[in-house]
């Protein structure tokens, strides 16, 4: 179901399909780190156009702990990008260099457009606000390893649905499967869009937009929760308007679930206080460690079937 196959976006995938990476994810895992030889010889191309520091570092180490190799296009100021080379002729030359390809880029289509040209897998690790299916993929993986299941959960998504491309696609993932609801809580401005609604609908996914996470507390079995990202506003004053307008913190969660799980996409900002580290609910920092597990899985499903 993955042999050679692209990632662009999580809809592409159906729960078989997800649940075929868990459970090769859920195999890594219980290797605890140790140096596999799956991948001898494979070469991984990294392209990140925009900043990234989980994505591309465990994309990087799920290679190396398979016994791959990794090369990195490294900042377009100091490749032939900077020359005025055109991506099409950049991604042209990857795939003659490597076996798969990983690439991040401010502007939407790109990875789609990456995987028409290339020959080899391209993998979309974030373009413009809607796509991050790898990001969805460990999310839900988080939640199926420490819920046991995905289907008849509720679940809030709390932040900036409108520009997050980890939350849209998080959203678009828990479609996939039956949810018992979800409540997206945003701001008035960073409400979800209109697509991501359609999807919903067309999928009967029962779903409640809200402004405040406190409204849906005791209800929820996994909050998820992102920043504001204010490098997706193009006027600063919209920014402001918004920046800070939410804060989960351990007094709010004193009336949660004692199971409720608390993740995040990370980096935070302001908008998860630091003393939700120590609570039970914290599984943010997991979920940023199965991004090794997962991406290994999905690279070996990928590479060698």
């Amino acid at each position: 179901m993955f042999y050679k196959r692209d990632v662009i976006s999580i809809l592409d995938f159906t729960k078989n399909d997800l649940m075929e990476l868990f459970n090769e994810a859920e195999k890594l895992v219980e290797h605890k780190g140790r140096r596999l030889n799956i991948l001898n010889g494979k070469i991984l191309a990294t392209a990140f156009f925009e900043p990234s520091t989980r994505t591309r570092l465990s994309f990087a180490t799920a290679m190396l702990r398979l016994g791959g190799h990794v090369i990195d296009l490294s900042s377009p100021e100091i490749s032939s990008l900077a020359k005025g080379e055109n991506i099409a002729d950049t991604i042209r030359m990857l795939d003659a260099y490597s076996d798969i390809i990983v690439i991040r880029h401010k502007v939407e289509g790109t990875a789609r457009f990456a995987a028409e040209i290339a020959e080899v897998p391209v993998i979309n690790a974030g373009d413009g606000t809607r796509h991050h299916p790898t990001q969805a993929m460990l999310d839900l993986f988080t939640i199926y390893r420490h819920q046991g299941q995905i289907d008849g959960l509720t679940v809030g998504v709390l932040g900036d649905l409108r520009y997050g491309r980890a939350a849209t696609s998080f959203i678009y993932g828990l479609s996939i499967f039956r949810p018992k609801k979800l409540f997206l809580i945003a701001p008035e401005i960073l409400r979800v869009r209109d697509e991501v609604k359609s999807v919903l609908e067309e999928r009967g996914i029962q779903y409640e937009e809200l402004s405040k996470v406190d409204q849906v507390i005791e209800e929820l079995d996994v909050l998820y929760v992102t920043r504001i990202q204010k490098e997706r506003f193009t006027d600063p004053t919209e920014y402001e308007r918004v920046r800070g307008s939410y804060r989960v913190d351990k007094n709010m969660l004193k009336d949660a679930k004692e199971n409720l799980i608390i993740l995040h996409p990370l980096p935070r900002v302001d908008e998860l206080g630091y003393d939700v580290d120590g609570t039970v609910h914290a599984k943010y920092f997991v979920q940023a460690y199965y991004g090794v597990p997962v991406r290994m899985a999905l690279l070996k499903l990928i590479l060698v079937g």
